[in-house]
């Protein structure tokens, strides 16, 4: 059997940090100052995600809702390839483009990588054929393809999700709501009691 770590090198904690797959994973968590962190999502805030795709990853408490979602289905490499495509398209300069390029195509695109994509052949293949000499516009059929995959089908099922119900409701999703435990009969209930078997 395959070792683990070769198959997912992910999980090798002991691997050098130096590989692309944790430099694309850094670059997209932003060192941002601490800030007073809001209490949470209004309910109205929530509701406005229910209007289009493009509203709730425009908003940035939308957008972790979502990934959190994307985590619990297992294909939150969908999200994060297409935030490492906005933090592409962000690149200043051209000497940026190809090492950004290079770490995107490995790390979800190339056949076998860490967090490969669903794209189909013809799409792989012009993004592969383009790798060598990067754009900006390198990867926007790629991440338009995962775009509408999110759209028509993780987003649908996000907005009947349990979480994002709770949000609108106005319930706080970190504190999971608690049914009331009914009581139920015990041993201790029925000490003493003969059975009756002549109801038999």
């Amino acid at each position: 059997m395959e070792n683990p770590l070769l198959l997912f090198p992910q999980l090798n904690i002991s691997a050098s940090k130096d590989k692309s797959y944790y430099k694309a994973m850094k670059s997209m968590v932003k060192e941002e100052p601490h800030k007073a962190s809001k209490p949470g999502v209004s309910p109205e805030e929530a509701v406005k995600w229910g209007e289009s795709f493009d509203k709730l990853l425009s908003e940035k408490a939308g957008l972790d809702a979502f990934t959190r979602f994307l985590k619990t289905e297992f294909s939150e490499e969908n999200i994060e390839f297409w935030m490492a495509c906005e933090d592409y398209k962000k690149s200043k300069t051209a000497h940026e483009l190809l090492p950004k390029a290079k770490t995107i195509f490995e790390t979800f695109i190339q056949k076998d990588a860490p967090k490969e994509v669903n794209l189909d052949f013809h799409t792989k293949e012009v993004t592969s054929q383009n790798i060598h000499q990067p754009l900006i516009t390198t990867f926007d059929t790629a991440q338009n393809t995962v775009y509408r995959l999110m759209e028509q089908d993780s987003y649908p099922r996000f907005l009947r999700s349990d979480p994002y119900l709770n949000l609108v409701k106005g319930r706080n999703p970190s504190r999971p709501t608690l049914r009331r435990r009914s009581r139920s009969f015990t041993v201790n209930d029925f000490q003493g009691v003969r059975p009756d078997f002549t109801v038999w």
